[in-house]
């Protein structure tokens, strides 16, 4: 079954996922950093043809393949879209061994008591039941803690898993994604609240159920190695969270049993004005830099 080879997939091959799941509030400043500037299209519907042109290109790419590049974070306007005349996530599936998965959060409350939860997410059931329609193998999404706040951190965390249930509930796959800012003022202390209560909702799991986790490579390399290691764990990946992609690469390489989730850090020196061969290039040699991060450690 497609679900079977794609959960095996996701737990044991080497490799990392490709996150090009840049929503309405962060797609303009990718396509600034593609080089198209706010000037150069008029309203959404323009910023997102402009942004799916950008997300076709890398997934057409020669190097953009699951021989290293093992799963992609969608956007929901991707998932619905096409490449190369098929719905994205058949082909990333079938046409490149690539899994995938959809941004489900639509961004984030106001801070309060350190942590911004996710806003409420209407329509997640139809949503779901249509991304799984569609072969999308799991689901993403994003909340974040900025302070040492025990209490905000737990309800960050509540929030996490109960959604998770609800994505588990349509036969899908739940990432968890509580980041910690890399800019927190305790980004250690607020490391270790995390770990504290990620690990009591994973043994408050039902029996045979797991969630991935997506993570922010922690201040102590290894520190996760007890959330790597726990039963309700598929895997656990990392977010790059405004590292530089050789920055991230090196802190990823200290903390074996964690792969690479990136963003930003993936796409940071493509361009529009690129020709094929030089996009192409660019990409190859940054998806080989992040593989050899996820899996060259120690």
């Amino acid at each position: 079954m497609t679900q079977d080879a794609m959960a095996a997939q996701m737990r044991e091959k080497p490799g990392f996922i490709a996150a090009l799941d840049q929503s309405g509030g962060s797609t303009p400043g990718a396509l600034r950093l593609y080089g198209i500037p706010d000037g150069a299209y008029g309203g959404d519907d323009e910023m997102f043809r402009l942004m799916h042109e950008m997300r076709v290109r890398i997934m057409t790419a020669p190097c953009f393949t699951g021989d290293k590049v093992i799963g992609a974070i969608l956007f929901e306007k991707t998932m619905d879209g096409q490449a190369q005349g098929k719905p994205v996530p058949d082909f990333l599936w079938r046409e490149r061994g690539v899994v995938p998965f959809l941004k489900v959060d639509k961004g984030l409350q106001p801070e309060a008591d350190g942590v911004s939860l996710m806003k409420p997410i209407p329509g997640l059931d139809a949503l779901l039941e249509r991304a799984r329609g569609l072969g999308v193998y799991g689901t993403k999404a994003r909340s974040v803690a900025n302070l040492a706040s025990p209490a905000g951190i737990a309800a960050l965390v509540a929030q996490q898993f109960e959604i998770g249930a609800q994505i588990a509930a349509h036969g899908l796959m739940p990432i968890l994604e509580p980041e910690v800012l890399i800019k927190s003022p305790d980004k250690a202390g607020a490391e270790t609240i995390l770990r504290a209560e990620i690990l009591k909702g994973l043994d408050r799991l039902p029996a045979g159920q797991q969630v991935m986790l997506k993570l922010t490579i922690p201040e102590e390399p290894g520190f996760y190695a007890e959330l790597i290691a726990h039963k309700g764990v598929e895997r656990v990946v990392a977010l790059s969270g405004g590292y530089t992609r050789a920055d991230a690469c090196r802190r990823l390489a200290r903390n074996p049993g964690m792969i690479a989730s990136f963003s930003r850090a993936l796409v940071e020196e493509l361009k529009r004005d690129m020709t094929d061969a030089e996009f192409n290039a660019a990409l190859a040699a940054a998806v080989d830099e992040i593989y050899a991060a996820s899996t060259q450690q120690g």
